[in-house]
């Protein structure tokens, strides 16, 4: 596993790739300190496996590098890791295509957690932005293995759109959700559109806080959805 930190800061930099060889014992770290090297290394080393993007970079904003490597690479994965942890940024960080978003100040075992999240194709957003809503009271908890049958009925999906929220929740770009669905992208829109009004929000990042928040597990009941549908 190979992995680019990009953080103007010795000590947070000598942390994660403490914290990197205990997700794997091989992994190869690769360090930036700044957005401009950063760029440089993603050119030297196209088989990096994962980005870490400090927010608060000396040459540019963290946003702008995030969204520049998600536009020369809509798969690498990338994780943003901050002080900052409002809603605003974490909500701004999801928009732009980061997969994570991982508190400085949260524990070991919670940034492992997450990076094993992200690593296996999943999303992390930290519990505290989940909790704070700027319009609307949070929904209330439901369990985290809801039964298939509950998530589909309660929006009225079909088994191909949750499917398509599953790879929604995955970081997925429509294009992305075509070829691994076989679908046409604007049968993709469609059924993207349909999720969204189903949710009662406005943009892929705010559905996939709803379902987080909601305690559904998309990814995992997928299939699951399928088999509901035929009986």
């Amino acid at each position: 596993m190979k992995i680019l930190v990009v953080d103007d800061h010795v000590l947070i930099r000598e942390a994660l790739r403490n914290v990197f060889v205990e997700l794997q014992a091989d992994a190869t770290v690769l360090e930036a300190p700044d957005g401009n090297l950063a760029l440089r290394l993603i050119e030297q080393h196209a088989d990096v496996d994962l980005v870490v993007i400090d927010l608060g970079l000396p040459d540019r904003d963290g946003f702008s590098l995030l969204a520049e490597l998600r536009e020369r690479d809509p798969l690498l994965p990338i994780v943003v890791l901050s002080a900052r942890n409002d809603r605003a940024s974490v909500m701004k960080a999801l928009d732009l295509g980061a997969l994570g978003f991982i508190p400085k100040n949260g524990r070991r075992e919670i940034m492992l957690n997450a990076l094993r999240i992200v690593l296996a194709g999943g999303m992390y957003i930290p519990p505290e932005a989940l909790a704070l809503r700027d319009a609307a009271p949070a929904a209330p908890a439901r369990p985290a293995a809801q039964q298939p049958s509950g998530l589909l009925d309660e929006l009225n999906l079909s088994a191909r759109q949750i499917e398509v929220l599953s790879l929604m929740m995955r970081g997925k770009s429509n294009k992305a959700i075509g070829r691994a669905l076989a679908l046409a992208e604007p049968t993709v829109k469609y059924h993207v559109t349909a999720i969204l009004k189903a949710l009662k929000v406005t943009n892929r990042t705010e559905a996939v806080m709803t379902v987080l928040e909601r305690g559904w597990d998309p990814a995992r009941i997928a299939i699951d959805g399928l088999q509901a549908r035929r009986l």
